[in-house]
């Protein structure tokens, strides 16, 4: 039985079966020596180093209009009511938190 490429014709990859999971090799039969020798040497479901956060989490309470307002511009809308903060940011000014 022939395999199923695992990415279409413009390079995107299709869904993985259980099949394709099991018929894959370690990286250490396929990657050379030099290759492995650079590669983050971590035990399985260990993380490497995290990036620094840029956003802080707060807990807001917001009025109901201004929440349904933004939930009905669709996914990313919390995004979009922090631009719209940042821009009131700009018009405004900076102020020195006391």
């Amino acid at each position: 039985m022939k395999k199923k490429p695992l990415t279409n014709k413009s390079g995107h990859v299709r869904e993985l079966k259980y099949e394709d999971i099991r018929a894959m090799r370690p990286a250490s039969e396929v990657l050379s020596k030099k290759l492995l020798d650079v590669l983050p040497k971590r035990k399985r479901g260990e993380r490497g180093t995290q990036k620094k956060p840029r956003k802080i989490s707060v807990t807001v309470r917001y009025s109901p209009e201004v929440v349904k307002y933004f939930k009905a511009t669709g996914e990313g809308w919390q995004i979009r009511m922090d631009k719209v903060l940042k821009s009131y940011i700009k018009k405004k000014g900076s102020h020195k938190a006391a």
